[in-house]
């Protein structure tokens, strides 16, 4: 088993992290969101990622845990994943044609030495104006429905964005140039018992 876990069953986070060929092992956390917390939503995603990592952490405690959390926020309110096909409609209809911000919240926690590290991403995201035909072909075709904001920049809603502001890779579902900066500090490698964070790392030694 690698040293490394990623604490999420996302195949867009695992995607992600393979294109930098990060050496890690999957082990889903059990944690169910719940963004009714009293959070202010700039530190909810962050919040969430830390008790994922934490959830993950404590079956492995030797280990190296990556938690993530991504949350879509259109004038203050949190837009979670739709609960049904109306429900995706309605988030859709109410990004049309506006500005909406992506958060995720990234989280490093080994229980073993009791470390921890996080940090929120954010990017900017503007839709164009959506008609009903386009939104109603989107939710049909079902992938609305595992995505936080009903849409996934990556898929076949793509020509709804009319421009972001930020980190592409973090609408997606994980920061992943904020991620490599932060753990090519000597500092973080330091604190974290990771054999190796790259399978290129592994092959040379």
């Amino acid at each position: 088993m690698a040293s490394l876990i990623l604490g999420s069953a996302s195949p867009r986070r695992k995607k992600i992290l393979r294109k930098i060929d990060l050496l890690f092992d999957i082990v889903p956390s059990i944690v169910d969101e719940d963004y009714a917390n009293g959070l202010k939503p700039i530190h909810m995603a962050e919040y969430w990622a830390v008790e994922k990592a934490q959830n993950v952490s404590l079956l492995h405690p030797d280990k190296t845990v990556i938690g993530a959390d991504t949350i879509v926020v259109l004038d203050d309110t949190i837009l979670g994943k739709p609960v049904d096909d109306n429900d995706a409609r309605r988030m859709l209809t109410s990004l049309s044609g506006k500005s909406h911000i992506v958060y995720t919240g990234v989280a490093l926690r080994c229980d073993a030495n009791g470390s921890e590290e996080s940090f929120v991403a954010a990017t900017e995201v503007t839709f164009y104006n959506l008609d009903k035909t386009a939104i109603n072909r989107y939710v049909a075709s079902g992938d609305p429905m595992d995505k936080a904001g009903a849409y996934g920049i990556q898929d076949t809603s793509a020509p709804f964005v009319e421009k972001i502001a930020g980190c592409y890779n973090n609408v997606v579902g994980f920061p992943l140039s904020q991620f490599v900066q932060l753990i090519s500090q000597e500092s973080v490698k330091n604190k974290f018992p990771v054999d190796n964070w790259f399978a290129s790392d592994k092959e040379i030694a």
